[in-house]
């Protein structure tokens, strides 16, 4: 039997995504580099539980000990997935597929790729008579197994050859679950940059959930206990998502050895993969304001400087935490800071993704991303479906917060959203999520910054001249300013 698709490596990721293909019917060829982990996933299927494996799944997965008696025992035109680490390793696997597979054939990585190696790859293999399939996948091991987020791009011309098998694997939405979470993105690395601004979207929302907890915990004191009452509320309301499920479950969890809270006993210094990080760089190259995800990425890097911390806290000062306001309306307030703080951060990163579609001449649909992230993934919540409505009545939208909708919500959350930035300042908490959230809303609705005198500044040091108010825009000015000024 020749399989409907193959996987190269088997990972948690890799191995899941295979049985949630096996699971749906499709037959699957599986390598990886070393092969007993190959022998010890194929051999284990029949003992796996009828919730992981469905009937006969096992019939439907073959490993295969050499790349190329995996690409024989492949349909045409073949499908090959790969699922290894991002960077040289996926150009590895390539450069081994390429002599053993046919000019239209069809290369897909599902890795957390950067999206200008997409981009590189699929010009490099369609110049070769190869179909190239950069695709972003969300949801993590469960999602893999049970339907994740799937964000495909790169050539289009191999679309119609993997799209039946990603969108029965994929997770499923609408009022009959019935709409896959996965549709044809975009050219090159269009698929692999949303899944960067999706995990970009996804540092924020972390960092703000951490930065209300914070807030709460050190403000009110209140115990896990209560903060378990909190989270649950909020994920019964328009706050409710994946993540406050998670972080509301967090809260219940005690530690087998000591009996203690197990959240209470981790070390408070947080990692990253580097997904934020590239969407950040990505920023500043476009010139656009992501400024809430990267105040996210700069707050995982202070967490890491844990012994500097300690050492710092034993001689920096700050003022004492002290709250006597009305307890309720105090979280209350906090609910409404991290909603409104949660929509300035899906607004900058459609802000991005318009920038980079402009940059690189994709045409990318923002409601149907919005559609992709409603299920399967990290960042899925209620208010993606009003995302989607909102570029739904607009397509042009030029920014989420000017929607109808977003604005009413920013104008009822606004009150509230001020008061905890500014407790949060007063007992010296540290909010960078909230306040870079609070201070790009503020300078957006401004129709005047004061960036008029840094380009005197910059005039005057550097000549790197000006334009004016009362000019047309394009047209520079230069002024000597040492020969104009005045000092009295």
């Amino acid at each position: 039997m020749k399989h409907d698709i193959g996987l190269i490596g088997l990972a948690v990721m890799g191995q899941n995504l295979v049985l949630n293909m096996a699971n749906n019917g499709f037959s699957v060829a599986v390598y990886n580099r070393t092969t007993s982990v190959t022998d010890e996933f194929v051999n284990d299927l029949p003992d796996r539980p009828e919730d992981v494996v469905h009937s006969g799944t096992a019939d439907r997965i073959d490993g295969y000990h050499t790349v190329e008696e995996f690409v024989q025992n492949l349909k045409t035109p073949r499908r090959v997935m790969i699922m290894v680490k991002a960077g040289g390793p996926v150009d590895a696997v390539i450069e081994q597929l390429k002599p053993l597979l046919d000019k239209g054939d069809i290369i897909i990585d599902g890795g957390n790729s950067e999206y200008a190696d997409t981009n590189r790859r699929t010009e490099d293999l369609r110049e070769s008579g190869f179909r190239f399939i950069g695709t972003g996948v969300s949801g993590g091991e469960e999602g893999a197994l049970k339907g994740p987020s799937i964000m495909p791009g790169g050539d289009k011309e191999g679309w119609p050859f993997v799209k039946d098998i990603f969108q029965k694997i994929s997770a499923k939405v609408g009022p009959n679950n019935d709409i896959p979470c996965c549709e044809w993105v975009g050219e090159a690395g269009a698929g692999h940059y949303v899944k960067m601004v999706h995990n970009g979207i996804e540092y924020g929302d972390m960092q703000l959930i951490c930065e209300a907890y914070y807030i709460l915990k050190h403000t009110l004191g209140l115990s896990n206990e209560e903060l378990y009452q909190v989270f649950k509320e909020w994920n019964e309301g328009k706050l409710e998502s994946y993540l406050i499920e998670i972080t509301r479950d967090i809260f219940t969890v005690k530690d087998p050895e000591t009996g203690n809270y197990l959240v209470d006993d981790i070390l408070d210094t947080a990692k990253q993969k580097g997904t934020g990080k590239w969407m950040s760089q990505h920023a500043l190259d476009l010139g656009v304001p992501t400024t809430l995800i990267t105040e996210a990425v700069y707050a995982r890097c202070l967490s890491g400087q844990k012994d500097a911390r300690v050492r710092a806290s034993k001689v920096l000062e700050g003022p004492e935490v002290k709250f006597d306001g009305d307890k309720k309306q105090f979280i209350d307030d906090v609910r409404e800071a991290l909603y409104a703080s949660k929509l300035v951060s899906y607004a900058q990163g459609y802000v991005q993704l318009d920038a980079a579609a402009k940059e690189f001449g994709w045409k990318l649909n923002n409601g149907d991303i919005a559609l992709l992230w409603r299920g399967g993934c990290i960042i899925r919540s209620r208010f993606l479906q009003d995302i989607k409505a909102a570029f739904d009545k607009n397509p042009d939208l030029e920014n989420l917060l000017l929607d109808d909708f977003f604005k009413k919500a920013i104008d009822e959350a606004q009150p509230s959203w001020r008061r905890v930035v500014a407790s949060a300042v007063n007992n010296g908490l540290p909010v960078p999520g909230f306040g870079a959230a609070l201070t790009y809303y503020d300078g957006y609705r401004q129709d005047r910054l004061p960036a008029n005198l840094l380009q005197a500044q910059r005039d005057y040091f550097g000549a790197h001249t000006y334009e004016r108010v009362d000019k047309e825009r394009g047209e520079t000015f230069h002024t000597d300013w040492i020969r104009e000024r005045n000092l009295t």
